[in-house]
């Protein structure tokens, strides 16, 4: 017999699945559009953020000051800013066009004599503000009513329900416009809440308010669908309160629906502020949006449509980039969505 003694078994280290939040990124992560439409975002929101940078250190240009009587350099040659022209629809100026110099006009001037691409940019950081808050506000609030309605139902249900549809009966840019007006006169002041008519938190709150009901109704569908399930019975069996369970139990199962939300929630927020500041109802000067430079634009769409052009695309590659990535996170979260959607 051999006199060696018994190698001692090793255990083998335990290994734990990925929680469903790691899955999901690294479903996002192999996703090529969405990724791209990320990394665009990024790119949009980074450039926007460096709209001072680009004001201040090469344009030399104060976007929110007019410069009617201003000139620029235009090939080695001093120029008006503002043009005397014949042009469009009758006698007048007409801005100069886009000169291709970042530190002289690069897109044109407004018909205030205003960079335009200085503007772009503080607008973007204005229509991104917007989109991301209200977005952020709207889920916040129709989560919590959701959940409360779900949970709760009988009168609780019915009465937030009722609110839901007061809102629901009105089309949506018809209210967020009959509210505009309202408040851009006196602002709004309910309870402790202040906030002074041309401010950007106007815009906020009324976009979120507006789209509340599209989010809690959803919400709340899948929080009564919930109340049937063993997890539930078993909290309340072991005595804990609404509010824990909801907290707990509630909260976590309804998360990702919510998530899926943001993204596509805050290119329609943006489409909509978009749309109340070119009716001049939305973002009040001297701050700009993407929405009041393509109302900017409109009169000299003929003479210089760079202006609208611009702005429109910014919007149009936001919301689209926006879509992309949003439907990059409904797959990654719920990866049967795909399936049932080709079904």
């Amino acid at each position: 017999m051999s006199g060696a003694e018994p190698v001692p078994a090793v255990a083998a280290p335990v290994r734990h699945g990925a929680g469903p939040w790691r899955q999901a990124a690294t479903r996002i992560l192999r996703n090529r559009s969405a990724m791209t439409a990320g990394a665009g975002l990024l790119l949009i929101a980074l450039v926007c953020l460096l709209a001072p940078v680009y004001a201040g250190s090469i344009a030399h240009t104060d976007p929110f000051v007019s410069n009617i009587s201003g000139t620029t350099v235009v090939g080695g040659q001093e120029v008006q800013v503002l043009q005397q022209s014949t042009e469009g629809l009758g006698l007048g100026v007409t801005p100069i066009g886009p000169t291709g110099d970042p530190g002289h006009y690069l897109l044109g001037a407004d018909n205030q004599g205003r960079d335009v691409m200085a503007r772009l940019l503080y607008g973007g950081r204005n229509s991104l503000l917007i989109g991301v808050s209200s977005a952020l506000l709207c889920c916040a609030l129709a989560t919590v009513l959701g959940v409360v309605a779900g949970y709760f139902g009988g009168w609780i249900d019915a009465v937030l329900s009722r609110f839901f549809d007061v809102i629901w009966a009105f089309p949506v840019y018809l209210l967020a416009i009959c509210l505009s007006v309202v408040l851009l006169t006196s602002g709004l002041h309910l309870g402790p809440v202040h906030i002074d008519a041309g401010s950007l938190a106007l815009p906020i709150v009324i976009i979120a308010l507006i789209y509340v009901p599209y989010v809690a109704r959803p919400l709340r569908g899948q929080v009564m669908a919930l109340r049937d399930k063993e997890f539930l019975h078993a909290a309340v069996g072991l005595g804990a309160s609404d509010l824990r369970i909801m907290r707990r139990e509630v909260l976590p199962n309804i998360m990702p629906t919510v998530v899926v939300f943001l993204p596509l929630m805050t290119a329609l927020n943006m489409l909509t502020e978009s749309a109340l500041s070119f009716l001049s109802v939305g973002v009040q000067s001297p701050d700009a949006s993407w929405g009041t430079i393509i109302n900017d634009g409109l009169a000299l769409l003929y003479t210089r449509p760079m202006i609208t052009i611009a702005a429109g695309l910014f919007v149009a590659l936001t919301a689209v980039a926006l879509n992309v990535f949003g439907d990059g996170v409904r797959d990654a979260l719920d990866p049967n969505a795909r399936l049932r959607g080709g079904a």
